[in-house]
């Protein structure tokens, strides 16, 4: 079944976590070659659901780049074990930054999926859980040098495997 996404606002967190499956789905179907990923800890994302991890597999080509930019990986380690399996697996397409709080700056998304060149799904208020679902190349390219810039100044982290010496 073809997804297809509707440009606009997003109110609430249900709508806001659909989106998030649609939009990752939607970029498999695409061949989205790259998916930018910002939140401060993805505790909310449905990452370690069936859907997302299916989704994610028939997206992971050898060619195709995963960044996931978060301010900590707690969370995801906590909440989401079937993702950091994925992750393990898919090490080969997948980059993970941290960033600081003030990296990301006042007035901007809270979080973000993205697949460059398709969409960008922006949080806007993670309280109201307001968001944008834009496939404007305005956004686009404003979105990517907002990412790019807090990606520049953010440090390694989430490895896919822990290394004792």
């Amino acid at each position: 079944m073809a997804v297809s996404l509707t440009e606009g606002i997003i109110n609430g967190r249900q709508d806001f976590v659909q989106a998030l499956r649609e939009g990752l789905q939607y970029a498999a179907e695409q061949g989205g070659r790259e998916l930018l990923w910002l939140d401060a800890d993805f505790a909310a994302w449905p990452l370690s659901e069936p859907v997302m991890l299916e989704a994610l597999k028939q997206w992971a080509l050898p060619h195709r780049r995963l960044r996931i930019a978060a301010a900590q990986f707690d969370a995801v380690q906590r909440l989401h074990p079937r993702f950091v399996q994925w992750r393990r697996t898919w090490d080969h397409v997948v980059q993970a930054v941290q960033y600081q709080a003030e990296d990301v700056g006042v007035g901007r998304p809270v979080g973000l999926l993205m697949a460059p060149g398709l969409f960008s799904l922006r949080l806007l208020d993670a309280q109201q859980w307001r968001a944008a679902l834009s496939v404007r190349t305005a956004d686009d390219v404003a979105c990517r040098e907002w990412f790019d810039a807090v990606w520049q100044r953010s440090t390694e982290s989430f490895s896919a495997s822990t290394l004792g010496l």
